[in-house]
């Protein structure tokens, strides 16, 4: 388990917590791993009844660690093993799966968010997924759960158009459930999962389940969507995204039209 990922216990509450805030809690391949590693454990504990994700220091992810990220890319030939493990976990998750979220959700930040049961967020909280802008994909099923929840206008705007949502825009979207202030934000996550923890253990299970419907195509299009990546991080356009990224420049796609 990397220090980068807090793992605590509150009764029967797991809480993963990004402890990354001199890095805006940006994810790493080490810190997939852990929260892959952590979920499955807790799903198989049975003195754990609901996982709940914070983040930490004012953020809740940045999204990739742009540097670690293309890093294993570079190696893996795609998003890599740890970030597939974790991607490919989230429709399979049994137990609820709750998020505190205060400042911004990038990336990989917003998306999971859709696996989620219940999400809480800080009125200052802002989500965004500038996957187009790299030269990239939805990833993690977004696009398939973003617009059944949305609509699929408000789902090409967040993920094809990369419109920061503020946190009363998530909340008219249907993907944030209430809005508590900074102080009281934790407190009402767990307040929730407590209330979750203390239901019939296998009656929970069963109406998450039915709830949440067959996953088979949700990880269906997880692998489609991974697919659509891997061949987007070897384009031209992806190369000049992340280049000019580094270089903190606007990037300039004309150069590599065909």
């Amino acid at each position: 388990m990397t220090s980068d990922i807090e793992l605590t216990r509150a009764g029967a509450t797991q809480i993963l917590r990004f402890a990354r805030p001199q890095k805006k809690n940006a994810l790493t391949g080490a810190m997939y791993a852990a929260l892959a590693e952590a979920i499955a454990a807790g799903d198989a504990d049975g003195d754990v009844a609901v996982h709940v994700i914070f983040g930490s220091g004012g953020v809740f992810s940045a999204g990739n660690d742009l540097g670690d990220f293309l890093e294993t890319a570079e190696g893996a030939g795609g998003l890599g093993g740890d970030v597939l493990r974790f991607i490919r976990l989230l429709p399979k998750i049994r137990k609820p799966l709750l998020a505190g979220v205060d400042g911004k959700a990038v990336g990989i930040g917003t998306t999971l968010l859709f696996h989620c049961d219940l999400v809480y967020a800080t009125p200052e909280s802002e989500f965004s997924t500038p996957f187009l802008d790299l030269g990239l994909v939805p990833e993690a099923g977004s696009s398939l759960l973003a617009p059944r929840l949305m609509g699929p206008q408000r789902a090409f705007e967040l993920l094809a158009l990369g419109a920061p949502f503020s946190a009363q825009r998530a909340l008219q979207s249907g993907f944030v459930n209430g809005l508590v202030s900074k102080a009281d934000l934790e407190a009402h996550v767990l307040a929730a999962a407590m209330k979750l923890a203390a239901k019939p253990p296998d009656a929970l299970l069963m109406s998450r389940r039915l709830l949440r419907g067959d996953a088979s195509d949700i990880s269906g299009r997880i692998e489609e969507e991974a697919l659509a990546f891997e061949r987007r991080l070897r384009s031209p356009e992806a190369r000049e995204a992340f280049q000019a990224f580094f270089e903190k420049r606007t990037p300039d796609f004309t150069k590599v039209r065909s």
